[in-house]
């Protein structure tokens, strides 16, 4: 029974933690939760954004499932996710995005199976930045260091390798960020020398987006800076129906975070109207991530069945089920 450190966050992630939690007790996985909660709604309750006794969970487990999270706007608090990612040294963020049957979307014959390798910690959001109010100049530093440029690139063409993966492309912008860029850039090419098996090539990052729009079937593990990634994975996401449909990890050397990438929808919180499946499939991440694939794979079949009756599905899925009527759904698939 692996213990894991439940983040179920605000506005909707409540509900759709309960749909997974109620999932996993049906298709009785060996987990045992430890919840432990922050953000907006922790903060009004406690005056804490990030309670000590969440990071003594999270030490202690090591493994942890998060719903979204509401960082305070406009009152100088530090993003949650930037936080803990930096703290824990989760240097990579996995985001698959693959067309599913089901779920609609422009390129739903396309057959995208993709995944994203977004460096986590380092680059433009490394909180190097400064104000001189005399001159008006603002300045923000992208710091890409060897150590982590050579992390995240091994880790996506290692990820390749035991996955079967054929391809890696290095999305980058070293045409003009010549020094920043060309870290990443040796770190890759490095990465491919290692693994000469996996076919490697390299994008532009403006280029990259073209390519993705045309014809994003081309590509199977991309690997990037931390910027470049968090703008792709959103496209990427949107090729294959939406944020509401992809999973996200967080993932250092020991110790990950499995997460719902989109927001907590504040404005349908409460209402039964909320999607699963991200936070689903990030948990199917997690499963495959502590060695459960038959449990997984288990969970996956069902709700496969499932998005492909509009009669269960949520309102963006296509449906006019409620949360629990989909979570239902699912559970009624999982001896299918």
């Amino acid at each position: 029974m692996q213990r894991i450190t439940l983040i179920p966050g605000d506005g909707i992630g409540p509900e759709i933690t309960k749909a997974v939690t109620d999932i996993f007790a049906a298709a009785e996985v060996p987990v045992q939760w430890e919840e432990q909660n922050a953000g907006q709604t922790t903060f009004d309750a406690s005056g804490e954004l990030i309670p000590q006794a969440l990071l003594d969970s999270l030490e202690k487990n090591r493994v942890a499932l998060k719903g979204p999270i509401t960082t305070p706007v406009g009152k100088g608090f530090r993003s949650i996710n930037v936080t803990l990612r930096q703290k824990y040294n989760l240097y990579q963020n996995v985001r698959p995005s693959k067309t599913t049957a089901g779920i609609a979307s422009r390129y739903a014959d396309s057959g995208i199976d993709l995944v994203l390798f977004r460096e986590n910690t380092e680059g433009l959001y490394s909180g190097l930045e400064m104000y001189d109010e005399h001159n008006g100049i603002a300045d923000s530093v992208a710091r890409n260091t060897v150590v982590g440029a050579r992390r995240i690139c091994r880790a996506a063409f290692a990820y390749a390798a035991k996955h079967g993966r054929k391809k890696v492309t290095m999305a980058h912008k070293a045409n003009i960020l010549k020094v920043a860029g060309k870290v990443m850039l040796d770190a890759a090419q490095e990465a491919a020398r290692e693994f000469p098996q996996i076919q490697y090539e390299e994008k532009i990052i403006d280029n990259m987006c073209m390519q993705l729009v045309m014809r994003p079937e081309q590509f199977d593990v991309i690997v990037t800076t931390n910027l470049f990634g968090d703008i792709l994975s959103d496209l990427c996401a949107g090729l294959v129906g939406g944020l509401g449909v992809v999973a996200g990890a967080n993932i250092g050397d020991d110790m990950a975070i499995f997460e719902a990438v989109h927001g907590s929808a504040p404005d349908i919180a409460g209402q039964g109207k909320a999607n699963p499946t991200a936070l689903l499939r990030s948990a199917l991440m997690m499963l495959h991530h502590i060695g459960e694939h038959a449990k997984a794979d288990q969970i996956e079949k069902a709700l496969h069945l499932t998005l492909q009756d509009k009669s269960k599905c949520t309102g963006d899925l296509g449906g006019s089920a409620s949360t629990s009527e989909f979570t239902q759904a699912i559970i009624g698939n999982l001896g299918k």
